[in-house]
């Protein structure tokens, strides 16, 4: 008896899962062909899994139909054809293409109406019906930019006007008072400077309150180097005020870059050892403001020494200043003295424009009996600069995506006993095209250009090294122009490890020695992110043109930044 039991309770669960897990067909036809076709392009779910579903289903065709002119549609009741398949019939009926929308122009302008429609009259304007749904957004969001978040937006006394139009009144029901932002209150990181969040996100009280345009504006925060977006803003209505409330942290942006390179010396065969440390210290005194100190010693006893000071929002304005001062000095030939004072404007968190003056004197340290073109001078010049900037900072490894520097310089030269007129050109571009997570293509664009009616060895631009053409020595190269293409085809291998093919080229005139040289670069390197930062090594050989390939002219550069 409990055997049989047991196998009745069995077959009455097979049935049961079978009937439960049974898919349901939804067929929909129209009142004649033409109909159906219309309501097949629809792309409506036809398989179901019970008869909620097909329900719910038949009543979504119906709202999408009307969206698409056909207001008057009618469903018949949903018929069971089997115990799979259900059928119901939808009568389209007239469909209506255009709705004639009456206003009160005392509530909303007419070029608000422009952006939506091409036929805006004084008490009425025009839409296709299927876009009807979207224009009412648009103007609600509109009408919340200007500071009423609370406000209601509806069409009424919607009726027919002949056989292709409808008529109806757009209601907007405005609340009392606009509303601006009364108090602005940041959690997290408190010390965030001020003068950012008016200048650089431009957010400040007693603004018109609009929360999609203030959360447009903070996401410009990963765009900053030294803070970050914990979550999106939140507001907080009283009756009276509202106070916005930002949720930011500080993030380390101090970092310390240093190298280590060797080679073998040509004429010695000896190894030679050169290097240099790049201190960047970022937003220490909560002023957003950053120092950068830079030592560089190489094979060739050339020493450089920088010191780069930027001050942003000096005085609560939007302008803020650049100062830098920079000495080399090559051997036992000559010094130069680079001083420079800029002011630059924020335009928005990805571009900056600079104007300002600089000041070049060389003083030279040979006897003046030699017959080096190398001769005491100052020069003076207007500078006159742009920059773009754009971060990709969920990249730990490559936290610049794109960047573009141009500069131009224009002075005179001023000797003992004679002064010229001179122009100086600038740029320097980079941009990361990522392919997919892994693999990623890296390409650099840098030059100069000294324009003059004549030329001294010791106002040269000068190139080479890790940081221009990579595989011949640091600052090696002297140039009245240059231009060079770095590129890198990246993989990376892990969030922490990635490896690079080295291929540069270089186009250089000097105008003293009156010589056009085409140098080339080939190597590999690979970097790794580490506890202590971020660690490269790079190895690559550079030669002329119509040189031969020599594994003597291979360069070897070490380097490791520290983010603190």
């Amino acid at each position: 008896m409990q055997k049989t039991l047991f196998t009745f309770i069995l077959i009455i669960l097979f049935f049961s899962t079978e009937v439960f897990c049974q898919t349901l067909l939804l067929k929909i036809n129209g009142s004649n062909d033409t109909e159906t076709k219309i309501i097949d392009a629809l792309n409506y779910t036809k398989t179901h899994k019970d008869y909620f579903s097909i329900k719910s289903e038949v009543l979504n065709i119906q709202k999408e139909l009307s969206k698409n002119g056909y207001i008057e549609n009618n469903a018949s009741a949903i018929h069971k054809v089997n115990d799979s398949i259900f059928s119901t019939f939808i009568n389209l009926n007239n469909k209506y293409s255009t709705i004639r929308i009456y206003y009160d122009n005392n509530l909303i302008s007419k070029n608000i109406l422009y952006q939506i429609s091409s036929l805006v009259f004084d008490t009425y304007f025009e839409l296709p019906l299927k876009e009807t749904e979207t224009a009412l957004i648009f103007l609600n969001s509109k009408i919340t930019q200007d500071g009423f978040p609370f406000s209601k937006l509806k069409l009424s006394h919607i009726s027919i006007e002949n056989k292709t139009h409808l008529k109806a009144n757009l209601n907007i029901d405005y609340p009392e008072e606009k509303r601006i932002v009364d108090e602005i209150i940041i959690k997290g990181y408190e010390k965030f400077p001020r003068s950012y969040l008016k200048h650089y996100l431009k957010i400040k009280k007693n603004q018109i309150f609009d929360l999609a345009t203030i959360k447009t504006k903070t996401e410009q925060l990963n765009d900053l180097r030294f803070a970050s977006q914990i979550k999106s803003p939140e507001v907080l209505f009283s009756k009276d005020s509202t106070s916005l409330y930002l949720y930011l942290e500080k993030s380390q942006s101090n970092n310390f870059d240093g190298f280590l390179g060797f080679g073998t010396n040509e004429n010695t065969n000896n190894i030679e050892f050169d290097g240099y440390l790049n201190l960047n210290l970022n937003n220490n005194l909560n002023f957003g403001e950053s120092f950068r100190l830079l030592y560089k010693s190489d094979e060739n006893d050339q020493k450089t020494f920088n010191i780069t000071t930027t001050l942003p929002y000096i005085f609560k304005t939007p302008i803020g200043i650049d100062f830098e001062l920079q000495i080399f000095k090559r051997d036992s030939s000559f010094t130069t003295v680079n001083q420079s004072l800029k002011l630059h404007y924020q335009i928005n968190s990805k571009h900056k424009i600079y104007t300002g003056l600089t000041n070049l004197e060389s003083n030279n340290l040979l006897s003046p009996n030699t017959t080096y073109n190398i001769i005491d001078y100052n020069t003076s010049y207007y500078t006159l600069a742009y920059e773009y900037i754009k971060l990709q900072s969920y990249n730990l490894l490559f936290p610049i995506n794109s960047n573009f520097y141009f500069e131009t310089n224009f002075g005179n030269r001023k000797q003992s006993n004679s002064t010229q007129k001179q122009t100086q050109l600038y740029f320097d571009a980079s941009k990361i095209f990522n392919l997919n997570s892994s693999n990623s293509f890296y390409t650099r664009i840098n030059g100069s250009l000294l324009s003059s009616d004549n030329y001294l060895e010791n106002e040269l631009a000068r190139f080479g090294g890790i940081n221009s053409i990579r595989g011949f020595e640091e600052n090696s190269l002297y140039a009245s122009i240059y231009g060079l293409l770095n590129t890198e085809y990246r993989y990376q291998i892990s969030n922490s490890i990635y490896v690079h093919s080295i291929i540069d080229a270089a186009y250089f005139e000097n105008n003293i020695l009156n010589t056009q040289e085409k140098l080339f670069g080939y190597g590999f390197g690979f970097g790794i992110l580490t506890k202590a930062g971020v660690f490269k090594l790079n190895y690559a050989n550079g030669k002329l043109q119509n040189q031969k390939f020599k594994l003597s002219n291979s360069k070897i550069h070490i380097s490791l930044t520290t983010v603190f």
